[in-house]
């Protein structure tokens, strides 16, 4: 009996396989945990690379060049840090560019993330030259254009197949380098010769704002441009040649690309007729010349200018610059004043004035104290200005220079030292309202009597008979047709010519269109007189100018 059941026991396979499967977990749990763990490292690993990324990215969109872009910079990048590695359970905290950490261990280690600065795409792709963001910030700061962010390092304990909390991975971490490409889009294509090339080669705003710059010339040609030309740009859009610069320069819509903000291409075909296409913001249409093709030529809403034309003026050549239409007054009444550093006797008042130019450069060449650079000082006869254009109706009294009760500076609350954009302004906001007996920028009779008196006007007369409206009045979207942004490049180091591509650009300004530009006495029909607002940032502000700026960051790796 005993020998049979042996038998039988022997010959049993029921359960045969619960050993093998009690051998194989051991194999199956350790590869189990062995791929969860490899899936929590290879995520840490993502995340800390995305991080780094995102900080970098961050802190790039604050390079603008301003001032403080790279504290703005710096302070975006670590806000980004402040988040928590969600797989790494090393008991490291994200840190700070302090260097603090949440562990001795840690800081032991060396693990802080680290923010650092480049001046070009090569230093920060080869760690050349870095500024540490920990470091005192210098004053030229806007020469930095690329970040690099290094994270933490982390560990993580494994937690499916440790030996008594020992076993752990190494050291991981993650840096990302990135930078700021800005480009100037929808704005009129025009580049300056820098006026001051030798003296200060990187064009330093703050030392220009307010004044004015003579721009005498049109760059155009084979040959090499000089201190303060000017000449075009190729945008990649309109029609070719001197068509194509009338739709950029005259269009409220500009056609074309954007244009990048460092290099440039220039674009020959200037003439005296492309610059008529700037007078279209001046309320001056001379035909089909000034604004061609399909686009819209609007005037702003404040063309004040030293031209007139008669009251009861119409036709086809009411709008063009001649003596049925725009025209000067005589000579005796115009703005020509004799001394580059005393304004005009009160007793002299012009006619018809517009903003005029610094008196530096409204003078006869070779007049003690005359600029002989392109660029001004920003002394500009106020007083005269307002003298001439604010004139009270019926008692044939004006606003007075000095203070007090009657003085422009009462009536504006500009201060003494206003700027020809600042004055606009005032009068652009106030255009229409009757103050201390005079109308802001309303019409004044220059000379003669009836209906064709010639007559001086603030308000655009022409826009509207052409189809354009009756004057654009800047707003945080719609832009002001008497702002336009120019490149300033330093003609003479890059051998600029007509044809000249990927020329460094050492600022972007925003200036204001001083006069119309158009043969005088003392001026040139193809010169631009601008005075500087400002160099061109991001973003409009209160109010757009002809100019979009767009920053976006790019992750160079």
């Amino acid at each position: 009996m005993m020998t049979r059941l042996m038998r039988r026991l022997a010959r049993d396979r029921r359960g045969a396989v619960a050993p093998t499967v009690a051998l194989s977990l051991i194999g199956l749990l350790a590869s189990g945990g062995i791929a969860f763990d490899y899936a929590r490292l290879a995520t840490m690993d993502s995340e800390l690379q995305q991080a780094a990324d995102q900080a970098a990215l961050a802190g790039a969109s604050q390079l603008d060049g301003q001032t403080g872009s790279l504290f703005r910079a710096a302070a975006a990048a670590q806000s980004l840090l402040a988040n928590q590695t969600l797989f790494g359970n090393d008991t490291c905290g994200i840190n700070v560019e302090t260097g603090i950490t949440t562990s001795s261990a840690c800081s032991a280690a060396g693990t802080a993330e680290r923010i650092y600065f480049y001046t070009t795409k090569a230093n920060a792709e080869g760690d050349i030259s870095p500024l540490a963001a920990s470091a005192a910030i210098p004053a030229n700061d806007a020469t930095y254009k690329y970040i690099k962010v290094a994270v933490v390092q982390r560990k993580a304990r494994y937690a499916l197949t440790p030996i008594v909390n020992v076993l752990a991975s190494n050291n991981m971490s993650a840096e990302a380098v990135a930078g700021l490409g800005s480009a100037i889009c929808k704005t009129p294509p025009v580049m300056i010769c820098n006026p001051d090339e030798a003296g200060d080669p990187t064009f330093t705003v703050a030392n220009y704002i307010g004044k004015g710059i003579k721009l005498v010339s049109v760059g155009n040609g084979g040959g090499t441009w000089a201190p303060g030309n000017f000449g075009y740009l190729d945008s990649s859009g309109g029609s070719n040649g001197a068509p194509g610069l009338r739709e950029a320069l005259g269009w409220n819509t500009p056609p074309g690309d954007c244009i990048a903000a460092t290099g440039v291409s220039t674009k020959p075909g200037a003439s005296v007729s492309v610059t008529d296409a700037l007078n279209t913001r001046f309320d001056i249409y001379d035909s089909n010349v000034s604004c061609t093709g399909t686009g819209i030529c609007s005037a702003s809403i404040n063309s004040v200018k030293d031209l007139v034309r008669p009251g009861n003026a119409n036709g086809g050549n009411a709008c063009k610059l001649q003596n049925s239409g725009w025209q000067e007054v005589a000579a005796a009444s115009q703005y020509l004043p004799t001394s580059a550093t005393v304004p005009l006797a009160t007793s002299v008042t012009p006619k018809a004035m517009g903003h005029p130019r610094d008196m530096c450069h409204a003078v006869v060449s070779g007049t003690a104290g005359a600029c002989a650079s392109p660029i001004g000082n920003g002394v500009w006869d106020r007083d005269a200005y307002f003298r001439s254009n604010y004139v009270r109706s019926g008692v044939a009294t004006y606003w007075t220079g000095g203070t007090g009760a009657g003085t422009w500076r009462t009536n504006t609350g500009l201060s003494a030292t206003a700027t020809r954009y600042q004055v606009y302004v005032w009068e652009t906001a106030n255009h229409g309202r009757a103050i201390d007996g005079v109308t802001v920028m309303a019409p004044r009779v220059a000379s003669g009597s009836g209906a064709s008196a010639l007559t001086s006007y603030g308000l655009p007369q022409c826009s509207a008979g052409q189809g354009f409206g009756s004057g654009q009045i800047p707003s945080a979207t719609t832009p002001d047709r008497r702002r336009i942004s120019l490149a300033v490049v330093n003609c003479t180091a890059s051998s600029v010519n007509g044809n000249s591509t990927n020329v460094p650009v050492q600022k972007w300004l925003e200036m204001f269109l001083v006069e119309p530009s158009l043969s005088r006495a003392r001026t040139g029909a193809g010169d631009i007189y601008a005075e500087v607002i400002r160099e061109t940032t991001s973003g409009a502000g209160a109010t757009a100018g002809q100019v979009i700026r767009r920053d976006t960051p790019y992750l160079i790796k």
